[in-house]
């Protein structure tokens, strides 16, 4: 597992679109954090990473699955996931190994951004100061929804060998668990109790919370669920296509 971690790692590292993916959520970020109106902090008119915690998820959504994209659809169309498997390493290990190097270039990824922590310290008032635990807490689901949106990208990268499909699939998949269920959860027709549980099957719900500052416990089940989840569902596609 560990070669394959270090093969993944490296293999990102030797294309420029790896480069050109972290360089355009990082450039992202920080527009969206300082210059577009609607969203810098600078007209907010309060010291506070709310507005970055808003944003985050969407330019994930846009960076997980540039990142995991070519996970398996490169093996297919390259014929080395035939060699892959001759090697002595389970499916699972091979799995985890992409897995864990594509959520290894996300923290990479998320790594800068603490810059603005310090940076939006220094512009609140000392004996106000940053809500540390809300902070924390949204740092903490921030990893959590790209934990899952790798765990789906990497799935979807199992379905095809065509690396452009691998990534609309995955966008669309990580859109509709996203947000799909909050949406469908404001229907008219869901509205009469029924909505609050569809609310909850969506990881939008699940984020929002974790970023309250309060670590609930079914929270952290339901991603580990999930990325549980799609990890079977990569390793049953495997063997199906063999």
């Amino acid at each position: 597992m560990r070669s394959i971690f270090i093969k993944e790692i490296n293999s990102f590292f030797s294309s420029i679109v790896g480069y050109v993916a972290l360089l355009v959520f990082l450039i992202a970020c920080g527009l969206f954090l300082w210059i577009i109106p609607d969203y810098s902090v600078l007209t907010y008119g309060y010291a506070s990473l709310e507005r970055f915690f808003e944003i985050a998820p969407w330019l994930l959504l846009l960076l997980v699955p540039a990142v995991t994209m070519r996970s398996f659809a490169d093996e297919f169309r390259t014929g080395t996931i035939e060699w892959l498997s001759t090697k002595p390493v389970t499916d699972i290990e091979i799995i985890v190994g992409k897995y864990l190097a594509t959520l290894a270039l996300i923290v990479f990824a998320l790594v800068p951004t603490f810059v603005y922590v310090f940076t939006i310290s220094n512009l609140s008032l000392p004996e106000v100061g940053l809500d540390t635990g809300a902070l924390i807490g949204s740092y903490i689901g921030l990893f959590f929804l790209a934990a899952t949106f790798a765990a789906v990208g990497v799935f979807c990268s199992s379905l095809t060998a065509n690396q452009v499909v691998g990534f609309l699939i995955a966008l669309l998949a990580s859109y509709l668990l996203y947000t799909g269920f909050e949406q469908l959860s404001k229907l008219p027709k869901f509205s009469e109790g029924i909505d609050y549980y569809l609310s909850m099957m969506g990881m939008e719900f699940h984020y929002n919370s974790i970023s309250r500052g309060l670590i609930d416990s079914r929270d952290v089940v339901y991603f580990l669920s999930v990325i549980v989840l799609f990890i079977s569902l990569t390793r049953f596609s495997l063997n199906s296509r063999r």
